[in-house]
């Protein structure tokens, strides 16, 4: 076997028109065998008597051979040839046959390679045309020897190329029909991921949820991989979310997406668009766009690992203004198709969604942040004590921007004795925050410096609401505490419409108080209290919460309180800070304020 020799090609501009490439593209076919056009091939051996046929197509650089018979190898197994061995594309220069009894007399083709390498002497070539006649190649009958080719031979070898140029038609024609399904199959998938992008982006106003919902909802649909950079007050890019189709390139891409928040120079694409609010498409693009956009030799090597063949970025406006508030960036692979004006579309109406939910998102974050500091305001500090050691929690309700009315206190006596009260006013709104304000205040002006038992206190607390007119619905427990002579705290404690308090003795033991819960605060007509009493050995961890904590849409409040007494009790014996901590870690998004306050006996 002989490798071919090396000769520079005939330098014929036709083989190069991007029409006719993309025309020969669209045939489908390439350097394998082909069985309609293997039959073509075998007509022309049998009916030329030849021993060789070949369905010759030119591209710019080669030769290739989806129809073959008889030819030497390497070139069979190969199926095809570098230009220096084609008398074919002389075919597709003068678009019309090439008909030579003796190769070797001819001055074009005399000198060429497949004279003494493929043994071509004589040559009759028809073209292969597509719908508007562009040659895409040629139908040849090839002899090793000098030979007469006669008109009949002649006249079948047109007829069988015209058919042979109808099968490369009807390729064409095929390809352009899935072309254009995919094309419908892809509008039809943007209009669907618009509107599920909208619904998505519209349940969450967590910017950075919103942001992650984005990039998966765009990769693999629109693009291989994408980058979402948003920007800080001054415009300068301090988050980038970057996904990656392929599970495998999830470290590469989240190392681009932490270099790009920090090493982009002012020229890269994305701080042009940030600086000019208009988009970017590069359907052909190569690592040379990666290096203009950094010094960092590190994000270049990584986008040739992800793929970087075409990409699109365009802004993600702020609601109204129109000022960019972060980009959307799309890139695709050498194997998937480049970005066109279609895509740009798409992704421009993504980035102003986008854009709406980040804005939503940030006015949300806003509010919310000035929600808890109001909250965390109103609630107290704890006192310090020898003999009770007392922790407390605070915990917002998911996905929500309103000052809750759930509260807690505890404060000393002049006695020493300590009071400890917890309650939830209903509603979530300022006027609850104010009421929840009041009626803390209520509840010390009416215990302090009182010797009073608890019950009374709750009466007297509930009459001051009703003389006062105060318009609110609110629960509550209020406890006394006292160290008790032989060891441990006495609890005296009185129910106004609230969840049971919780008592963990130190061995582990985990039981609801026992005790009528009475009816709630702020009723028309105040009712009798009943006072309670507990004995809290030293280790013993008396809980006190609000009813996030237990109720959910979903279930009966009974069935929360079961679940907590359950997680309390697997939890085991642990500091009290801890096991607030606990309860209030979860995945599961609260409906509502949570307040707790543990006390436990030294």
């Amino acid at each position: 076997m002989t490798e071919p020799s090396a000769r520079p090609a005939v330098d014929i501009a036709a083989l190069a028109d991007p029409v006719r490439l993309r025309s020969l593209a669209d045939t489908g076919l390439d350097a394998a065998p082909d069985e309609a056009f293997d039959r073509f091939a075998r007509l022309v051996s049998d009916l030329l008597d030849v021993p060789v046929a070949l369905v010759s197509l030119v591209s710019e650089t080669r030769q290739f051979f989806p129809g073959a018979v008889g030819l030497p190898e390497p070139w069979a197994g190969r199926r095809q040839t570098p230009l220096s061995h084609s008398f074919c594309q002389h075919v597709v220069d003068t678009e019309i046959p090439m008909v030579l009894p003796d190769a070797r007399l001819h001055p074009r083709v005399r000198d060429n390679l497949a004279v003494p390498e493929l043994g071509v002497v004589a040559y009759a070539g028809i073209p292969l045309t597509d719908l508007d006649g562009r040659v895409l190649g040629s139908l040849c009958a090839i002899d090793s020897k000098p030979r007469a080719w006669s008109p009949a031979q002649l006249r079948t070898l047109a007829d069988l190329a015209a058919a042979c140029s109808s099968e490369l038609r009807l390729r064409i024609a095929l390809d352009g029909a899935e072309v254009a399904r995919r094309r419908v199959e892809e509008a039809h998938d943007r209009l669907n991921l618009l509107a599920a992008l909208s619904e998505t982006l519209s349940g969450t106003l967590d910017v950075e949820t919103a942001v992650g919902r984005l990039a998966d909802a765009v990769v693999p649909l629109l693009a291989d991989w994408a980058l979402v950079t948003l920007v800080d007050r001054a415009g300068t890019p301090r988050r980038v979310t970057a996904v990656h189709r392929d599970p495998a390139r999830a470290a590469d891409v989240a190392r681009f997406g932490e270099l790009a928040a920090t090493r982009l120079g002012p020229e890269s694409i994305t701080r042009t668009v940030l600086r000019t609010g208009q988009p970017v498409l590069r359907s052909a693009a190569d690592l040379a766009d990666v290096r203009r956009a950094s010094t960092e030799p590190e994000l270049v090597a990584l986008a040739g690992r992800l793929g970087f063949a075409s990409h699109l970025t365009v802004p993600v406006p702020a609601p109204g203004q129109g000022t960019p508030m972060g980009v959307v960036t799309l890139i695709n692979g050498p194997g998937r198709r480049a970005f066109d004006d279609t895509d740009l579309g798409t992704a421009r109406e993504i980035g102003r969604r986008a854009g709406q939910a980040v804005g939503n998102g940030w006015i949300y974050g806003e509010q919310r942040h000035v929600a808890e500091v109001l909250q965390h305001s109103m609630l107290p500090r704890l006192p310090a004590s020898r003999w009770v050691e007392l922790v407390a929690r605070y915990q917002p309700a998911a996905d929500r921007v309103e000052v809750g009315g759930d509260w807690y206190d505890a404060f000393v006596q002049p006695d020493g004795d300590l009071v400890a009260a917890i309650g939830d006013v209903a509603g979530h709104d300022i006027e609850a925050a104010a009421t929840m304000g009041q009626l803390r205040n209520l509840v010390r002006g009416n215990a302090y410096g009182r010797d009073d038992p608890v019950d009374e206190l709750m009466a007297r607390l509930d009459a001051t609401i009703s003389g006062l007119r105060i318009p609110t619905a609110a629960t509550a427990v209020l406890a006394r505490l006292r160290p008790d002579p032989a060891g441990g705290v006495t609890v005296t404690w009185c129910n106004a419409g609230h969840p049971a308090p919780l008592l963990v003795t130190a061995n582990g033991t985990v039981g609801f108080l026992d005790g009528r819960r009475e009816p709630l605060l702020g009723l028309a007509r105040p009712v009798p209290r009943t006072g309670r009493e507990v004995l809290l050995a030293p280790g013993d961890t008396l809980l006190l919460y609000t009813d996030g904590l237990v109720e959910r849409r979903d279930q009966p409040i009974d069935e929360g309180m079961a679940e907590l007494r359950d997680r309390v009790a697997a939890a085991g014996v642990r500091p009290a800070a801890e096991l607030c901590d606990l309860l209030l870690g979860t995945e599961q998004r609260r409906e509502d304020d949570v307040a707790l306050l543990a006390v436990r006996a030294r």
